[in-house]
């Protein structure tokens, strides 16, 4: 067995979360190890990636840190300076207006092909940051001092601290031991590219149905083909398993037809979409962050509903809370075990409550049952109406 290189931190997946946490603590001054078993495919305008994210400001500042934010928005991202929320079956509306909130927009729809390939970019000039890739993890050893972490090929590594930030299917949480809450929604979320009669409004849609929410995400018109601008929407369809066997069966047409009829014609006609996709939609909430000098960050320590598109937000608070927290160990030890168990706090508090609070908001507003369907209205009005309360949720729309 070769001798390990020594790094400050490995960092084991190198998705947006991953290539975030890698790129931040190499530009405080870490050396890192990055290991991901793929090199992602290069961004190409004309494929727009179905996987997008409400990329929320307080993300932006942080990627606007590394530099990396004004590449992003220089290729395609779409502002969102409104957000309407409303119920098919009780009526009420919701509406949130980044004026009147003083603030210049509300957040971004970003593909997440775009977000991870400028990151790329900016890890490729970076000389604090080794790139294993393509590499993968065969074995890992958490020491009292040191993390020890063997790659398929050969290679040795050693550092103070690991990060886990290889998605939902995590092969270093599994190796760790650690345990996953694990709710199955049995519902899949149908994810598109359409083209609508009337603007976007840079607007945020979101209407719920008895069988799920249905959100209308204001794109760039060169995300679909021969498309004017402000006329192209990301939609995000939240639907039981067979509805969505079916609805992704369609034909284009009779697709456009029943998504208008969903939508209640809020943008007109729905004229034409892009190639569909689907895909499960379950909450997994690991039941511990940290085990000795590893933690879990991103989608290897929580998958949430989609619901509000906060799934890669909650994961770069975690870089940003990780990042904090080694800001402030300067020279001293940054595994040490009251550090992590800080972060774990800090972390598994938030991002559980929001977990449960997505899922809540999706049980309650997608069913027919009499009760619900007759209150719902009148909340979402309130919402509107009582000023505390519309701050609060003003607050969580802008945040996450």
């Amino acid at each position: 067995m070769s001798r390990a290189e020594s790094f400050d931190v490995i960092v084991i997946g190198a998705g947006v979360v991953g290539a975030s946490a890698a790129l931040a603590l190499a530009r405080d001054g870490r050396r890192v190890a990055l290991v991901e078993a793929h090199e992602p495919a290069p961004w190409q305008p004309g494929s727009a990636d179905l996987r997008v994210f409400a990329f929320a400001p307080d993300n932006a500042a942080l990627l606007q840190s590394l530099a990396v934010w004004p590449k992003v928005l220089s290729a395609r991202a779409q502002v969102y300076r409104r957000m309407r929320v409303w119920d098919a079956a009780a009526g009420g509306e919701l509406a949130f207006d980044a004026d009147e909130l003083g603030r210049d927009c509300l957040g971004w729809i970003v593909e997440n092909a775009l977000l991870v390939d400028r990151l790329w970019q900016a890890l490729g000039h970076e000389a604090n940051v080794r790139r294993h890739c393509p590499d993968r993890l065969a074995a890992l050893q958490n020491d009292a001092d040191r993390v020890s972490v063997s790659l398929s090929s050969g290679v040795q590594l050693s550092a103070p601290l690991a990060v886990a930030a290889d998605g939902a299917a995590s092969r270093v949480r599994e190796q760790l031991g650690i345990a996953c809450a694990v709710h199955d929604y049995q519902q899949r979320a149908l994810v598109a590219y359409v083209r609508t009669a009337l603007p976007h409004q840079d607007t945020a849609w979101q209407r719920f149905l008895p069988s799920g929410p249905l959100a209308f995400l204001p794109c760039r018109h060169d995300a679909l083909p021969e498309s004017a601008p402000g006329h192209v929407s990301s939609i995000v369809w939240t639907l039981p398993e067979h509805a969505a066997q079916r609805l992704a069966a369609l034909d284009p047409a009779d697709f456009c037809r029943e998504l208008t009829r969903s939508f209640d014609a809020r943008l007109g006609e729905v004229q034409a979409v892009s190639t569909r996709a689907s895909f499960p939609l379950r909450r997994q909430l690991a039941r511990e962050y940290v085990v000795g000098r590893v933690l879990l960050a991103g989608d290897a320590a929580h998958a949430v509903h989609p619901l509000a598109g906060q799934g890669v937000n909650l994961g770069l608070r975690d870089v940003a809370a990780l990042r904090g927290l080694l800001a402030k160990a300067g020279n001293r030890d940054i595994g040490a075990a009251h550090r992590l168990a800080q972060y774990q706090r800090q972390r598994r508090s938030e991002n559980t409550l929001a977990a449960y609070s997505f899922e809540a908001i999706n049980r309650a507003f997608s069913n027919d049952a009499l009760l619900p369907t007759l209150l719902r209205g009148p909340l979402l009005g309130l919402g509107g109406r009582i000023a505390p309360l519309r701050q609060w949720l003003a607050a969580m729309a802008i945040r996450g």
